[in-house]
């Protein structure tokens, strides 16, 4: 009896979908954003907040570098030290940090959360372990370390987790161990002519690494060259794999996809573009028109392939999202603290960019990072401010086959980029074979001389008819 009503129960599949096909109807929602707090410099000097970094664990802090980067800055009573905020107490720091110089980068580790590493000013690694409070835990010695400011720190993926990675203007890529910060364990001179000489070497203004690429990283360079370099090449100038001419000024930014290792974006002069290293000879892929205001930073969403954030000179954060728009932000957003508390002003003031932007704030923009989840962007300003800013779901869902769509149109860009650099290539050989069959020709200078004299007495007489 039982076996019949097993057999029974079994002839209907309880777990059947019947609607598998059938999606839920998206509403059409406009992209929008609000800021949901604002961190400002305690200080009565104020600094440039020259670069956030997320705490790995939930997004729950956020580490903030404060460093003047302007010219010979010697105001008095400016401090050195920066912060980490967290998100629930915007009006005093969790943690001060109180390096010996003050800090352009840092960065938290994913590993073991309470270690952070800084790049400073006079050049220096310092690495914190924020359990101990706010002093350094240990730092490089003066004479081994960078000779400009560190615009370039990266934790590498390693069994111990204590190996990093700094760049400097002074065109070194040093690698480190924060058990031993008495020398740097490797060091490579960015010179591009591959002859290993340091006078020769491109400043480097930002660095990219990502642990699904253990061995590559990439490099900007204040000469607007992109580097990527391979560290497991046996010589330093084999190291120097692929070079990119990008932009026509420093690179601010250079940073992977994460969905598309082999995708990146930089940012530098009005534009940002996007490259494949799959194409070493050509230009970009994609890009964004040339803006009116620097572009000054830039990065991926982490949750949607097409989306990326650029910040502007001008105070305005843009969002972008290539899958549908290429031409135009998705959505222009002017940064500023009066949104928080002027009764005129709507909380979060944003619009589609066709819309003129309102004059709210024009503090510069230098920095911005996403949460990991993508939710919410930290932008921070010249005058010391940052700003959270938490956009619409449409910017940080994951809608159906939008991953394969986005693969699809890279690829497509990168067969038009073939295609075009191929065709260039073939136009420049039928040019110099016509310059070869055409015999030398020797020119009277008389000749030519008399020939300009008549071309410029006739039109002068044109001229004067005309008149």
């Amino acid at each position: 009896l039982v076996e019949h009503y097993i057999r029974q129960n079994n002839t209907i599949d309880i777990y059947e979908e019947y609607f598998e096909e059938e999606e839920e109807d998206e509403e059409e929602e406009h992209p929008s954003a609000k800021i949901v707090n604002v961190f400002s410099d305690p200080n009565e000097v104020t600094r440039m907040c020259t670069h956030l970094s997320w705490h790995p664990d939930g997004n729950r802090a956020l580490a903030v570098a404060y460093c003047s980067l302007d010219f010979q800055d010697s105001r008095k009573d400016m401090s050195i030290d920066s912060y980490v905020w967290d998100l629930g107490k915007p009006y005093t720091p969790e943690l001060t940090l109180k390096p010996s110089s003050p800090l352009v980068i840092l960065e938290y580790s994913s590993k073991d959360w309470y270690h952070m590493l800084g790049g400073c000013y006079n050049g220096q690694i310092v690495y914190w372990d924020t359990r101990k409070g706010g002093l350094p835990t240990e730092m490089t010695p003066v004479e081994v370390s960078h000779r400009d400011p560190v615009y370039g720190v990266c934790w590498l993926p390693s069994r111990t987790g204590t190996e990093c990675l700094s760049g400097s203007t002074d065109g070194q890529i040093l690698w480190w161990d924060i058990r031993k910060l008495s020398q740097p364990s490797e060091r490579l001179i960015l010179d591009i002519t591959r002859e290993d000489q340091l006078q020769k070497a491109l400043g480097v203004i930002s660095l990219d690494f990502v642990s699904t690429m253990p061995t590559k990283f990439l490099v900007g360079t204040e000469q607007g060259v992109i580097v990527s370099c391979n560290r497991d090449a046996k010589t330093p100038p084999e190291k120097i794999a692929n070079i990119f001419r990008s932009h026509l000024g420093a690179v601010y930014t250079v940073a992977r996809n994460p969905f598309f290792p082999k995708i990146f974006l930089s940012v530098g002069d009005w534009t940002a573009r996007i490259w494949t290293e799959e194409l070493m000879d050509s230009s970009s892929i994609m890009g964004t028109k040339n803006h009116s205001a620097y572009l000054m930073d830039a990065c991926w969403s982490p949750v949607k392939p097409a989306v990326f954030f650029t910040v502007r000179s001008d105070g305005r954060l843009d969002i972008w999202d290539f899958l549908y728009h290429q031409k135009e932000p998705s959505l222009a957003f002017k940064v500023g603290p009066q949104h928080l508390w002027d009764p005129h002003i709507t909380p979060g003031l944003c619009h589609h960019p066709s819309v003129p932007c309102p004059q709210v704030s024009n503090d510069p923009l230098l920095s911005v990072r996403s949460q990991d989840n993508g939710q919410i962007i930290g932008c921070g300003t010249k005058m010391g401010n940052v700003s959270l800013i938490k956009i619409s779901p449409g910017l940080y869902t994951l809608r159906k086959n939008e991953k394969n769509l986005t693969s699809t149109m890279f690829e497509r860009e990168m067969r038009r980029e073939k295609v075009l650099a191929e065709k260039f290539r073939e136009r420049q050989l039928r040019e110099q074979e016509r310059l070869r069959a055409r015999p030398e020709e020797k020119e009277n200078p008389e000749e030519v001389f008399k020939q300009a004299k008549a071309d410029f007495f006739s039109n002068i007489k044109e001229e004067q008819r005309r008149r």
